[in-house]
């Protein structure tokens, strides 16, 4: 069995969770709820209710999106929703145009 590999984030991507723990935190409290009763309606336990309040990073995306939409915290402003809805189409359309696989560059040597 292979042993975990210790990961190491960039200092924006840990302050970028970080803050995003820290939003989730007040509209938790804001909204007057306990860490139960968030925790129950995200069908988390509580202890992984605190580790996204902390912003580990380790806590799946999904989860800290779901709690997030909770308590509120916007995840993208009103007016970016409509944009956001168009950029999405616009990179599915690129994706389309581009092969199902990547592959690498065939070397060439060229010189004679």
């Amino acid at each position: 069995m292979a042993s975990p590999v210790n990961r190491t984030y960039l200092r924006q991507t840990r302050d970028a969770a970080e803050l995003l723990g820290k939003l989730i935190r007040l509209g938790r409290k804001e909204r007057k709820m306990t860490e139960e009763e968030l925790s129950g309606r995200a069908g988390i336990s509580r202890r992984t209710l605190q580790k996204i309040e902390r912003g580990d990073l380790k806590c799946e995306i999904g989860l800290v999106f779901e709690v997030a939409n909770i308590v509120g915290v916007k995840l993208f402003s009103d007016e970016e929703d409509t944009t956001r809805y168009t950029y999405g189409r616009h990179i599915d359309d690129r994706l389309a145009l581009l092969p199902k696989r990547v592959r690498r560059p065939l070397k060439i040597n060229d010189d004679f």
